[in-house]
């Protein structure tokens, strides 16, 4: 099912912003951001957040500068704020094995201490967080969910109309269709999100006066951290180091040029 889009009543599809890339969106955004809103309050009980108060708050001033940079990149272009909705929170955990950050849909942002051995500077950062926020940005969450819950309607009637039989051979070759299905389906999509994040987030960070140089510098560590453990990119929901890497080095002069540091009032 793809963006046809047959008018059925509801608005089934939509664009990414900057991107322009069309989009499936059947669930609710307001949904999904109270979803994640209460997640995220779980999250903030049971994790161990970090009692480094200068990470915490060079992570909020690198946020703050995003939030204010995006608004008014959006404001001055004449085009509808994706973030208008966004409750901007962020937490920084204490756990430095983790090399890794999120957002919610909604803006709700979650650092690991491990990250910040890989970003080393303000620019790294910046790019880290430019990345997840990309996500929120684009409605990634959305858009996933609607895709899920088409497959899961369409795999149901297909289902009944074999008369069981894909429930029986998924069950006989050990859940192997579901494995097909991840691979076919669910990673190539998500690699199309992640590549999309990742120019969207040197958007981003280009906006809020960050060097995005630093960006490839960071894939690099990141590529030396895991030691060449990464799994075969087609079994993988992220594009490899090295692909990103050659990527984002093809973007870095469009993005500088196109996207200077936005002053915001």
């Amino acid at each position: 099912m793809g963006c046809g889009c047959l008018s059925i009543g509801i608005q089934s599809c939509g664009t990414v912003p900057i991107t322009d890339r069309r989009q499936l969106k059947l669930i609710p955004e307001s949904k999904l951001n109270a979803q994640a809103a209460a997640i995220y309050e779980k999250v903030k009980k049971k994790a161990k957040l970090s009692n480094d108060t200068k990470a915490l708050n060079k992570i909020k001033d690198i946020g703050k500068k995003m939030e204010n940079a995006i608004a008014e990149y959006f404001y001055k272009s004449d085009l509808p704020d994706p973030t208008l909705n966004f409750d901007w929170e962020y937490i920084l955990i204490d756990n430095k094995k983790m090399k890794n950050a999120w957002c919610m849909p909604g803006g709700k942002i979650a650092v690991y201490s491990g990250i910040l051995d890989i970003t080393k500077n303000d620019n790294g950062l910046a790019a880290v967080m430019g990345h997840e926020i990309a996500h929120a940005v684009a409605k990634h969450s959305v858009e996933r969910a609607s895709r899920s819950m088409v497959f899961n309607i369409g795999t149901q009637i297909a289902d009944i109309a074999s008369g069981g039989k894909i429930s029986q051979a998924n069950r006989a070759t050990g859940g192997s269709i579901g494995l097909l299905t991840q691979i076919g389906i669910f990673n190539p999509f998500n690699r199309k999100q992640e590549t999309e994040a990742d120019y969207l987030g040197l958007i981003f960070s280009s906006l809020s006066g960050y060097d995005i140089r630093e960006t490839v510098k960071i894939w690099e560590r990141m590529q030396k951290a895991n030691k060449g453990k990464e799994p075969p990119e087609f079994m993988s929901t992220h594009p490899s180091s090295s692909n990103r890497i050659e990527q984002i080095n093809g973007w870095l002069n469009e993005v500088i040029l196109d996207y200077p540091p936005i002053v915001t009032s």
